[in-house]
């Protein structure tokens, strides 16, 4: 870039101050400030939370007017109790009121803080919705599993001090795919079953809970173990086993089991939705920065070198002209063609909106990277058909190279990432729905 060699260069401070203008104003969370009760700014991320179409719709406002009545003695109890510039409250939660009426809860914190020269409150706003949505979900998810795996009729046998099936109860032989006459009278070691342990490993008959119970005696509970069953089908069991008769140290030992494989399942798969964006089916920001926050830690050669901070140039204008339907298929061909281009052992994760980031494992700044980095973005650009509309986008794409000991956290390291990426967008307005040249870089 070509600078004016008369131009006076902007202080530390002011460098400082435009970056922080710049989080606060691309911040995803809420941010705030009223003074005397007035609201005298509201980032875009809090106009949108509160339903407004521009700053003018929330600016001007007392602050009550969005809160719920029932929290505002609270609220104004936590600022009372900020007695100096820069404290700030513990997180607490309250009902935002949005313009037309509905509820949003939230999470706040509230700094102590100046706005030209008077006493103001910053507060930071974290939307609930999305969370309380998923943790009601996994709830119903978990109930609703529990529930039928506790509903289901228990398997039960009875094994004598030989080792032999004296006895086993319909559920018992639904769970394991054999009749009675196949079971009763057969030593449990002589069954046609594969044995499988929590790792999927034919397991030794010595580690059976009913072996373990008749041969020491003890009581085996909660014990997680494979059947491969005589029609090919897997099953995961949770089994208890205990003498049938305590102070009787000949007595038989009695098994029960459930079968937990849909719970099992079910399990995994909300595990996957929790670390894992439904639309894509990328990581998601958490899974992202729980891999980023590993990388870091490690006291050995760093297995993420770099990240790339990605953004699609005029993606709102996508969702404005051609609707969110439109726009979801573009999300999802950008994020196969992200896939497509990096290796398997490179994460990439999509961790908002139309941003992605991308964990590069073994390239750091060269020829490699850039190389890298210019295919991605030609791959991106190549034009998309969706629902009959031509469509072509462009991507900035900051790139931040990872040190072992640099002390940065993922979120330091996101920040970074997301700096360098503003620093890469393209200096022109168009509205990235028509074809166009390439003209953006990426920044280091």
């Amino acid at each position: 870039m070509v600078g004016n060699d008369r131009a006076t260069a902007p202080t530390d401070a002011e460098q400082l101050a435009q970056r922080y203008r710049s989080l606060v104003e691309y911040s995803p969370d809420g941010v705030v400030v009223h003074e005397r009760g007035l609201i005298v700014y509201a980032n875009p991320a809090m106009i949108r939370l509160l339903g407004g179409d521009c700053a003018e719709d929330i600016i001007g406002h007392p602050v009550a007017d969005f809160v719920e009545p029932r929290d505002i003695p609270e609220m104004l109890d936590r600022i009372r109790r900020l007695s100096s510039a820069g404290t700030a409250s513990e997180p607490a939660t309250l009902t935002l009121l949005r313009r037309d009426g509905t509820a949003v809860d939230c999470e706040t914190v509230s700094v102590l803080t100046t706005w030209h020269g008077q006493i103001a409150y910053q507060v930071v706003v974290h939307d609930l919705t999305e969370q309380r949505r998923a943790e009601a979900a996994q709830r119903r998810a978990e109930q609703f599993f529990t529930t039928v795996v506790t509903q289901l009729e228990e398997g039960v046998v009875v094994i004598d001090r030989e080792g032999r099936i004296e006895s086993a109860n319909p559920a018992a032989r639904r769970i394991f795919g054999y009749d009675a006459d196949d079971l009763e009278g057969t030593k449990i070691d002589d069954l046609p079953l594969t044995l499988l342990d929590a790792n999927a490993q034919p397991m030794p008959t010595s580690w059976y809970p009913v072996i373990r119970t008749l041969a020491t005696g003890e009581t085996v509970t909660r014990f997680v173990f494979g059947v491969d069953r005589p029609d090919g089908q897997r099953r995961w069991l949770s089994a208890s086993s205990r003498l049938l008769n305590p102070e009787d140290p000949n007595s038989p030992a009695v098994s029960s089991f459930n079968d937990i494989t849909e719970f099992r399942a079910s399990r995994r798969q909300l595990e996957y939705q929790a670390t894992h964006d439904p639309l894509t089916g990328l990581a998601n920001r958490a899974l992202v920065l729980s891999r980023l926050a590993g990388a870091l830690g490690t006291t050995e050669t760093l297995p993420v070198s770099t990240v790339l901070f990605i953004d699609l140039d005029g993606f709102k204008a996508i969702n404005d002209t051609l609707g969110h339907a439109i726009g979801d298929t573009v999300l999802q061909i950008v994020a196969q063609r992200l896939q497509r281009g990096l290796r398997a052992d490179d994460i990439v994760g999509r961790i908002g909106g139309d941003e992605f980031l991308v964990l590069l494992s073994g390239r750091t700044l060269g020829e490699d990277l850039e190389a890298l980095v210019a295919r991605l973005r030609q791959t991106m650009a190549e034009p998309i058909i969706a629902r009959g509309h031509r469509i072509q986008v462009d991507a900035s794409i900051g790139i931040t190279p990872l040190h072992r000991g640099d002390g940065r956290s993922p979120e330091a390291v996101l920040h970074d990432a997301d700096l360098a990426m503003y620093r890469a967008k393209p200096t022109g307005h168009q509205n990235g729905v028509l074809s166009r040249r390439s003209d953006s870089t990426h920044a280091s």
